[in-house]
């Protein structure tokens, strides 16, 4: 909305007039003890604030200018700009069309940590069935390694998902067989469970490190 002329003045004596002008019109009258500022419509005004002027009994507002400067420079040729290589759509099969600043080391160091992720999950899945047998029937520690796997797996996923995102290709490596029991002598089977499993979230936090220091790079 465009403010075409406000004006406020405030007459001699007790009859006090207050006009306030923000019409669209292009010319009215006033009396002619009245001093009447006028402001009109410009581009370059950006932001306007209202002053007050005292003179011989008469009190004006008006909206004065705080920042008239231009907005200059601006030269953008998008059909110019997209000729260059780095915006070039690719034609070559099995190329991604939406990869930009994405290095072959990022992509590479994603992989390996979907393998980490996947491999950490197969052992807390072979944990669960382990803790979930009729003959050993610690239900809640097979909850907990059955819910650890699901979370370590859905970790792989949105890693893949971000792989393909970016532009990536996702490559999944072998994952190693993991044991199926986990007695221990000194420390029995719970206890070396959860130790085995402290071991491995401080891995994969360890190689999730690892593949932030690559993203920096």
């Amino acid at each position: 909305m465009f403010l075409e002329a406000t004006s406020a003045i405030s007459l001699q004596g007790s009859n006090l007039g207050l006009l306030l002008n923000s019409a669209s019109a292009n010319s009215f009258s006033t009396p002619s003890s009245c001093n009447l500022s006028l402001l009109s419509r410009s581009s370059s005004f950006s932001s306007l604030a209202l002053s007050r002027k005292r003179d011989n009994g008469f009190t004006g507002y008006a909206l004065s200018e705080t920042n008239s400067m231009p907005l200059t420079g601006v030269v953008f040729q998008p059909f110019e700009e997209v000729k260059k290589d780095d915006y070039i759509v690719p034609i070559v099969p099995q190329v991604s069309l939406a990869r930009q600043r994405f290095s072959e080391e990022s992509e590479a160091a994603i992989n390996e940590q979907i393998n980490v992720e996947y491999n950490v999950s197969y052992v807390y899945h072979s944990m669960y069935a382990y803790f979930d047998r009729d003959n050993i029937a610690l239900k809640g520690l097979a909850k907990f390694f059955k819910d650890s796997s699901e979370e370590e797996r859905d970790h792989a996923q949105k890693l893949m998902e971000y792989q393909n995102i970016r532009g990536g290709r996702v490559k999944l490596h072998s994952i190693l067989n993991p044991p199926a029991e986990f007695e221990h002598v000194e420390k029995g089977d719970a206890l070396y469970a959860m130790e085995l499993a402290l071991s491995l979230e401080k891995l994969t936090n360890e190689k999730l490190l690892n593949l932030h220091s690559v993203s920096l790079l």
